[in-house]
């Protein structure tokens, strides 16, 4: 029987969102506000979904103490009030929108858990505005 098990967290950060291979009219063209020089902010909200089959002896998917440590390591301490452009390695390369955020998220837990787990993450930059990803 396969269970998900899902934990929520919070971070703030600032970004830009900015193409270098392009000129000034067009990114802000494409990024209107969110390309402004002096960057902007977010409060984040991100959802770690971890599915699996319940351990016979534990009864659990995965502690959810495990997953929160995860989070905390992976996500909340290297982004969480910080300039995603210029201090989050993935993105001094990597434009920041939501949708790259959401696959960077992911490939750094993935990398943490059991190849027997699945894993979607769910990013809110927004209440309204979210993306998931689920390595596929």
């Amino acid at each position: 029987m396969r269970v998900k098990i899902s934990r929520k967290e919070h971070f703030n950060a600032a970004h830009r969102l900015h193409n270098p291979a392009w000129n000034d009219a067009r990114n802000a063209a494409v990024f209107g506000k969110c390309n402004s020089p002096n960057f902007h902010g977010h409060n984040y909200e991100v959802i770690a979904n971890v599915t699996g089959e319940i351990d016979p002896d534990s009864g659990f998917v995965i502690d959810m103490k495990v997953l929160k440590q995860l989070l905390k390591e992976e996500i909340i301490e290297p982004f969480d009030h910080l300039n995603l452009n210029l201090d989050v390695a993935e993105f001094k390369t990597l434009n920041p929108t939501a949708e790259n955020m959401v696959v960077v998220i992911w490939k750094r837990l993935r990398n943490r858990l059991s190849s027997d787990l699945d894993l979607s993450v769910t990013l809110y930059e927004t209440e309204r505005n979210y993306v998931e990803y689920s390595g596929k």
